[in-house]
């Protein structure tokens, strides 16, 4: 056996633990309880799989104190403390029976379960013994009754450091802050432990600036008080905090330990900083520290966050087996982060175990990156999953995307998830409902959202208030700036784009100038809002002179308010004008382009229509394609102009056909301004006719009920003609029709629109 005697210390992964083992059985000593204790001792040390240890311990037929021990310690590393318990119970089976000295590492080693064993201590005898009181003691302390571990404390007349410092970290852990300060106070002597628990305490309590008061009185402080207080600044959001901090504990001679590393480096992944990274990585080789799992999985967190997703990925692959669900999420939300979408579904499809953490990395990333439909459908395939329950973040993700599809119907099928599964919002999940029914045309119960929320931030005000802007309802919109303020919230930039905007969507010229004017540094956005309030009212020599007097560089929401008013006015030099800047800016925006068609077509010039194109094919720039959707029956009809694809489209084109007939005999006539080809009358009509919206309009009316309300969302703007259409469509029929598209919303009801025709 002598030539085994250096082996062990040699050990350092897996794959060499394997060969110990290989050369073990090879020998014939795997059954012996020396060697098979030895192994459990580095499957804890180096975290070897589960089925891999219980293999080791179940190969040794009459496992002793030593080999029991060491798979205890193994079930402690992993906080399987029911093990814990159910493998002492075999142990006394076994006629193994363990000594005072093991009953402290077994009550530990159990965490909350360890509570059983201070009636077996009593039975036997045991109870007197300092060391296994002190261990029950702790328990108590740690998992409550707090009441319980004071009574063992009050019992003792030979009190010891540790027994002070048990109780300390007790109090804490349960809250009681003054009591534990009073016994620091008359404690008889402290040490490092005692001084690092009192910096713990008033970090977990936020009280930082005693905390570091502590830490800096601290007679002699180890790496666990410096790993304390770098713990209370990141678990704070103290990110420059804990890197200062860092640097000083370097500088002081203290060497790091994992738990230093797995807190400092989530602050440089909050920096995002490539260059910090690399220096904290030149760290690590110097120090030679050993890369375990949670080291591994910041690390590649830290690279994700800082844009290096190839490294992260070689990290990922380099951990293997040893990958958690910690790590698989990292992954999956870094990918989904840089909308990467593919790959992102890739791994999550591939994950062995998935928690609501990694649906939600899933959901949030189609959420985020305009797949609101993927994030619905994969919403439901979660709701199916019977051993999970989605949370705040999933709901808060699910409502953006039926915000987004502006679908209703579904979103309040989420909303009734949320009573089901007793879901509790907090003033971000509220937000998220406003803006979910104020852009699915229901602000009806936003705002009875708003009314109800217990608390408010200035996020709950700006949603409504957007909601009121694609409404067009300007007087409402300036009438809650004055609610604000009555509540203690200043509007911000964001407040009062929204503002400007429902005064522009309203026509509310001069109560616009009041708001533009109460703002004290009017940034380029508000100017922006404010030229397209001028533009629409046909003011358009008052938004050019508003730009030329701007004390900062116009940017293209500016010039594109201008060309857009210039297109309802038909002013084509101004247009040309605005049209020349935003082609400067914004060279790649086929909006720009399509606008100037626009005004070009309406004054006839077709050649210069023909122009605009032949601009547009030479820098690759291609038009957006119309799309119009319909929400029936939690599925999403999707149309395109002329759409015949869809499975009910012989039904859609006779329906408007009969609409097209009614429509003509009260007067209607198709506007073939809308087309921005130069081709025959009968050829303008027909394309004009099949436009998306029309077709998704037809589409509801055929799945609904007599009287419901129709809801039809377009990825553009309504033409005129659609506009013109929908209106008579609403009268003829006797149906509300809401129809929203890319800038407010539309209510189509007895032949009238809520923006009354000004959009």
């Amino acid at each position: 056996m002598t030539h085994f005697a250096n082996i062990p210390c040699t050990i350092s992964s897996l794959k060499h633990l394997t060969q110990l083992h290989a050369k073990l059985v090879h020998n014939s000593l795997h059954r012996y309880n020396y060697w098979v204790a030895l192994l459990l001792h580095h499957c804890s040390r180096i975290g070897a799989p589960l089925t891999y240890a219980r293999l080791i311990f179940y190969s040794v037929p009459c496992p002793n104190g030593d080999v029991f021990t060491s798979m205890l310690s193994y079930y402690s590393h992993f906080g399987a403390h029911n093990d814990v318990v159910s493998l002492f119970r075999q142990m006394q089976c076994s006629g193994v029976r363990p000594g005072t000295v093991i009953y402290p590492t077994l009550i530990k080693l159990a965490g909350k379960g360890g509570i059983v064993f201070h009636a077996h201590l009593i039975k036997l005898g045991y109870d007197l013994d300092h060391y296994a009181r002190n261990a029950i003691m702790d328990i108590y302390a740690k998992y409550g009754p707090v009441e319980l571990a004071r009574e063992l404390f009050d019992e003792m007349h030979d009190r010891t450091l540790a027994d002070w410092n048990s109780m300390i970290s007790g109090y804490w852990k349960w809250g009681n802050e003054v009591e534990a300060r009073r016994l620091f106070n008359v404690m008889p002597e402290k040490n490092v432990i005692t001084w690092t628990a009192m910096v713990t305490g008033c970090a977990k309590k936020r009280d930082l600036k005693s905390a570091r008061r502590f830490f800096n009185e601290m007679p002699e402080k180890s790496v666990v008080s410096w790993n304390s207080m770098l713990t209370g600044y990141a678990q704070n959001g103290f990110a420059e905090e804990v890197l200062r901090l860092f640097y000083d504990m370097m500088n002081s001679g203290i060497q790091p330990n994992e738990t230093t590393w797995v807190t400092v480096i989530p602050s440089l992944s909050s920096h995002g900083d490539p260059c910090l990274a690399d220096s904290l990585i030149k760290k690590l080789d110097q120090k030679k520290m050993r890369l375990n799992c949670l080291i591994k999985t910041a690390l590649l967190d830290m690279y994700a966050k800082c844009g290096s997703l190839e490294t992260a990925r070689e990290i990922f692959d380099e951990l293997g087996i040893y990958r958690n669900s910690v790590t698989w999420n990292a992954m999956i939300a870094a990918y989904a982060r840089v909308g990467d979408l593919t790959s992102a579904r890739e791994l999550f499809d591939k994950m062995p175990n998935k928690n609501v953490v990694s649906w939600n990395s899933m959901i949030a990333g189609y959420a985020q990156n305009g797949h609101s439909g993927m994030a619905i459908e994969l919403f439901k395939d979660m709701t199916a999953t019977k051993d999970l329950k989605p949370d705040e973040v999933t709901m808060v993700s699910v409502f953006s995307a039926c915000g987004h599809l502006g679908a209703l119907k579904f979103g309040n099928w989420v909303v009734n998830i949320l009573d089901e599964n007793h879901i509790n919002l907090s003033i971000s999940g509220y937000n998220s409902l406003i803006f979910m029914y104020s852009r699915c045309g229901n602000m009806e119960a936003a705002k009875r959202i708003f009314k109800e929320m217990a608390r408010r931030d200035i996020f709950s005000y700006n949603a409504l208030i957007a909601g009121f802007a694609g409404y067009g309802h300007g007087r409402e919109a300036v009438d809650i700036i004055s609610k604000m303020k009555r509540e203690g919230f200043e509007p911000d930039r964001i407040t009062y784009i929204v503002v400007l905007t429902a005064c522009s969507h309203a026509g509310l010229l001069e109560g616009g100038w009041k708001v533009f004017k109460s703002i004290q540094v009017p940034a380029v956005e508000h100017y922006a809002c404010m030229v397209d309030l001028l533009g629409r009212l046909g003011e358009l020599d008052e938004a050019k002179k508003l730009i030329e007097s701007m004390p900062m560089e116009p940017h293209a929401g500016v010039y594109g308010s201008l060309l857009n008013a210039s297109r309802i006015h038909k002013r084509v030099q101004l247009g040309e004008l605005a049209a020349k800047k935003l082609f400067e800016l914004e060279p790649l925006n086929s909006g720009n382009y399509i606008l100037l068609s626009n005004i070009y077509a309406s004054a006839g010039r077709w050649e210069d229509v023909e122009k605009v194109r032949a601009t547009m094919r030479k820098a690759g720039v291609k038009k957006p394609t119309g799309w119009s959707w319909v929400e029936e029956k939690g599925t999403i009809h999707k149309f395109v102009v002329g759409d015949r694809s869809h499975e009910r489209s012989d039904d859609i084109y006779r329906l408007l056909s009969e609409l097209g007939k009614k429509m003509r005999r009260y007067g209607y006539t198709a506007d073939k301004n809308c087309v921005l080809r130069d081709v025959e009358e009968e050829e303008k009509e027909e394309m004009v006719g099949t436009h998306s919206e029309k077709l998704a309009t037809c589409f509801a009316l055929l799945v609904s009920e007599a009287g419901e309300v129709i809801r039809v969302v377009k990825n553009l703007r309504v033409c005129r003609d659609c506009h013109t259409a929908i209106k008579m469509i609403s009268k003829l029929e006797g149906r509300e029709i809401i129809v929203r598209d890319n800038n407010r919303f539309h209510r189509f009801s007895n032949g009238q629109c809520s923006c009354r025709d000004y959009w």
